[in-house]
């Protein structure tokens, strides 16, 4: 059999992927026909209410100036809402979950940015 395996992990760059998890992401991605392949390095955090916080590091696999999708571990559903702040890149971004894809362990979360385009995302390269 030739080809990656389901579930291998690859290196890019500094950081190892999940074959599967981008499989997931890029399912997800359909629905979002402005979204296009980028690999923005984030912080996730989920805003709930209470002093406890949820947070993860992600990275962002498809954007466009109103949605990103990553994958995540999270406890997200649709509606909740979180905060993504791209590592050295502008100022955090609020946003609300508008799309899951399920996959084993994982699960790609698409999300519609609150206040309109994010900068960081539509000015990656």
């Amino acid at each position: 059999m030739t080809g990656t395996a389901r579930g291998d992990v690859r290196e890019s760059g500094n950081l190892a992927l999940a074959a599967n998890g981008q499989d997931c992401a890029e399912q997800l991605a359909r629905f979002f026909p402005h979204a296009r392949p980028v690999r923005i390095p984030v912080q996730v955090i989920a805003l709930r209410g209470g002093r406890s916080s949820l947070r993860e590091a992600a990275v962002v696999e498809y954007g466009g100036p109103e949605h990103a999708i990553f994958v995540s571990t999270l406890p997200l559903e649709f509606d909740d809402r979180v905060q993504i702040e791209a590592t050295g890149e502008g100022r955090p971004a609020e946003a609300t979950v508008v799309g899951l894809q399920y996959h084993e362990e994982r699960k790609a979360v698409a999300v519609r940015f609150l206040q309109g385009p994010c900068n960081w995302v539509v000015t990656q390269p």
